[in-house]
């Protein structure tokens, strides 16, 4: 495994950063933009993903970084939840919801791959 200098370079993180795009642009779809309570739920949640991803690297230990990579996982969580409101609410469609839980489990089975390496290191 090479070395990792820097958070830029953790997959999770990589991954977690083509989720934010992925909701962002699902954010500026016509009647999903006007629910602006809702939208800024969902973008907080997954700019939380990828921030604590990076925030937990930057700790002093593996035990903070366990921590950060947690909230991280559960924002995903909050994410995904989020997820069944917009297909309820039509405000997205049955391949869009796919491809976003999609990326959203591809995310946290990262991170939670990440915290299982991190435990037994």
């Amino acid at each position: 495994m090479p070395k990792i200098e820097k958070f830029e370079d953790l997959n999770c993180w990589k991954e977690a950063r083509m989720l934010v795009k992925q909701v962002f642009l699902l954010c500026s779809n016509d009647g999903l933009n006007k629910d602006y309570g809702l939208v800024d739920q969902l973008k907080r949640a997954s700019v939380s993903v990828m921030n604590n991803i990076a925030e937990g690297f930057g700790r002093f230990s593996d035990k903070e970084f366990i921590r950060f990579l947690g909230i991280a996982s559960s924002s995903a969580q909050e994410v995904k939840s989020i997820s069944y409101i917009l297909l309820d609410l039509k405000y997205i469609n049955d391949q869009e919801f796919d491809d976003l839980n999609s990326s959203i489990d591809s995310t946290k089975n990262m991170i939670l791959g990440l915290i299982k390496y991190l435990r037994t290191k």
